[in-house]
């Protein structure tokens, strides 16, 4: 249920211009009244509305979707498919990066709240469960993208990352690989340690073969190429003969790194395995074959799966949709 700034005003004794004073000028009010008003705004959890005056239904007519890097291709093309459901219903998608911080993540969430979105979609860093049920509790619908929740508490639309990594590794073993390294991080990533878990257990499959995990700081070509620069610095022995990147842009990174030495050729030397398709992996200079994610159907899915749930409201069942991933072979493995 919304709460209002008069009622914020009575627990607090105070007038409403006062409580909005201590909002937008709490140097012209007393450091005690201050204090008062923001107890009783945390007390009565009190979200204040900046665009009342446009929502006479109580709700914006704009969605907010929150992703990990904006800068990923996958994220661009799961917008685009939420952007077209909701131009379908009449909404428009307000896109927030989070850029692989919990501060700006915890920063949108609160701008979102604040605007009164129809409703939430986030592809989050860590565990946000807490905090996205206070935004449900309060009116406005949330939907997981790309995360579930062990409870199912929530709806989501995901891919089955542990099926795509046992399906990537699955493969470079199947082309005779048995030195295969893993390469992704941070591992807080849901997506990143459903990936690697899976690979893992392909590996644990086939007797003999090995996996080595590469850490990185994020899922960027930059660190992409720095992984490739050390491990070219190995010698010849020391190196895999597979890599698996936890997602394409590491995988182009690496590609760029070993082609940069030219002593090492892909998929000769190393074979080479990225994740999400993007449309840059069948372009790039070895063709990259990729675990291919049905990004635009995701945002589509996820959109429509919010409207449902602001529609029906406490009687709407919490849905998990999962996509399977799809094998896409090109020159970069065989």
């Amino acid at each position: 249920m919304t709460v209002s700034i008069r009622e914020v005003a009575a627990l607090a004794r105070v007038s409403v211009g006062t409580v909005s004073n201590v909002m937008n000028r709490p140097e012209k009010v007393a450091p005690e009244t201050v204090e008062r008003v923001q107890t009783a705004i945390a007390e009565l959890g009190f979200v204040r509305n900046d665009a009342a005056r446009q929502l006479r239904a109580g709700r914006s007519r704009s969605i907010g979707l929150v992703v990990l890097d904006v800068g990923n291709p996958f994220f661009t093309d799961l917008a685009r498919g939420a952007e077209n459901r909701a131009a379908e219903a009449g909404l428009t998608v307000l896109l927030g990066n989070s850029d692989d911080t919990i501060a700006r993540e915890d920063a949108y969430l609160d701008l979102f709240e604040e605007q009164r979105v129809h409703g939430v979609l986030i592809s989050p860093l860590g565990d946000v469960t807490d905090r996205l049920g206070r935004l449900r509790e309060r009116g406005t619908p949330t939907v997981l993208v790309e995360r579930q929740t062990e409870d199912r508490s929530f709806s989501s639309v995901a891919v089955d990352d542990l099926a795509g990594g046992h399906l990537a590794a699955s493969h470079l073993l199947e082309r005779g690989r048995t030195r295969l390294a893993f390469l992704g991080g941070p591992i807080s990533i849901r997506q990143v340690t459903d990936r690697l878990a899976g690979a893992t257990r392909a590996v644990a499959e086939q007797p003999g073969a090995t996996l080595e995990v590469i850490d990185t700081s994020a899922l960027s070509v930059l660190q992409g190429r720095a992984a490739g620069e050390r491990i070219m610095a190995r010698s010849a022995v020391d190196r895999p003969d597979a890599i698996f990147a936890a997602n394409d842009l590491l995988a182009i990174g690496v590609l760029q790194a070993l082609n940069m030495h030219g002593e090492v050729h892909v998929p000769g030397d190393i074979a080479l395995i990225g994740y999400d398709d993007i449309a840059f992996a069948s372009t790039a200079v070895v063709p990259l074959s990729s675990i291919r994610q049905p990004s635009e159907l995701i945002g589509y899915t996820a959109v429509d799966l919010l409207l449902r749930e602001a529609a029906c409201r406490e009687n709407f069942e919490h849905e998990q949709i999962v996509f399977q991933p799809e094998l896409v072979v090109r020159e970069s493995t065989t």
